[in-house]
């Protein structure tokens, strides 16, 4: 660890590191949609939201954020194991929180699976709360 971490907006270009990152972390699924093109795509529609983390060029954290307009959703937070419990992933999550404010969204959303509890409790610890009565689902199109 150099003890200068960086951030800055997550390229395409980045996807191959961060994609092997987020093999690494614990609690982190990675399906359909999460391919470099898929990506793009989300990157293009969503720019300037999702954000990455650097070690001089090393890639040791990363986020996706995007929005429908109405809501933020924020997806697959990662940091790289030796970072982890320094507040990057909560710099991170900030980071994105201030882009859908500027893009005038007032809530964001996340899910969290269920065996996941580390997840959970650092979702909590940054001020997230479960959602009463609510159920994520999903449909293959």
């Amino acid at each position: 660890m150099s003890g200068k971490i960086e951030t800055r907006k997550f390229l395409i270009d980045d996807y191959g590191a961060v994609a092997e990152l987020w093999k690494r972390v614990e609690g982190l699924e990675i399906a359909e949609g999460d391919d470099k093109e898929s990506v793009a795509q989300f990157l293009v529609r969503n720019s300037e939201l999702s954000r990455v983390a650097t070690d001089r060029s090393t890639i040791v954290g990363a986020v996706l954020c995007g929005h429908d307009g109405r809501r933020g959703h924020i997806y697959h937070l990662a940091v790289d194991p030796r970072y982890q419990g320094i507040g990057l992933g909560k710099r991170l999550v900030d980071e994105c929180l201030h882009g859908l404010s500027r893009a005038g969204i007032q809530r964001a959303i996340i899910l969290v699976a269920h065996d996941n509890p580390r997840g959970r409790e650092f979702w909590k610890h940054c001020g997230w709360e479960e959602i009463p009565g609510a159920m994520a689902m999903g449909k293959d199109v």
